[in-house]
């Protein structure tokens, strides 16, 4: 079973950032359970195979100041995969720094659709290729090269792996464009 967190504060926002990732696994058969972050226990986390930290709306930083109720990570066993604010999870829960946008390139946000040029093999994309993908978002987070490998050469970090654990991220959206990424994450890690 893969276990889906919903970091949302608003309800509404479930429809946009949730459910794409919902109708992916349900789409190809993959058994899920959906659980909002707050009402996590060592039951929930224990019944999963794996686990996809889902994102959230531009306005929506809730999550950053609970960021200590994802601790579990830290030593979690199970494959895992941040998606934009799920990747700024990761990066927090192990001592990286959230950065906004502003403050190093001038402006406040990332939207819309960017091309992103993958390094090396990364959750079905291939060395060398470059893909469309949908950026939404203010913040990233600036992963140390000792405990993560990036896979893009971008202004920031886009795609990430733990050197030491199956734990994946990604800071765009790729529930809109790359669903194949989470197809290749629940049914082949």
């Amino acid at each position: 079973m893969i276990l889906v967190i919903n970091v949302c504060r608003e309800r509404l926002h479930y429809y946009e950032f949730v459910k794409p990732v919902e109708d992916v696994l349900s789409g190809n058969n993959i058994d899920f359970e959906t659980w909002h972050y707050k009402q996590l226990d060592e039951r929930i986390l224990n019944r999963a195979d794996k686990i996809i930290i889902c994102g959230t709306s531009l306005k929506d930083n809730e999550f950053l100041g609970y960021y200590h109720k994802f601790d579990w990570l830290l030593d979690c066993e199970k494959p895992v995969f941040g998606i934009c604010a799920g990747m700024q999870i990761i990066g927090m829960v192990f001592g990286n720094k959230i950065n906004n946008f502003k403050s190093l390139f001038g402006k406040k946000k990332e939207i819309g659709f960017y091309k992103e040029k993958f390094e090396k093999g990364f959750l079905g994309a291939k060395g060398g290729q470059e893909l469309e993908v949908y950026h939404l978002h203010d913040n990233y987070v600036k992963f140390n090269s000792k405990d993560f490998i990036i896979f893009n050469k971008g202004r920031v970090p886009q795609a990430i792996k733990s050197k030491d654990k199956e734990i994946y991220g990604v800071l765009f959206h790729p529930e809109v464009r790359q669903k194949g990424m989470i197809y290749h994450f629940a049914y082949l890690i």
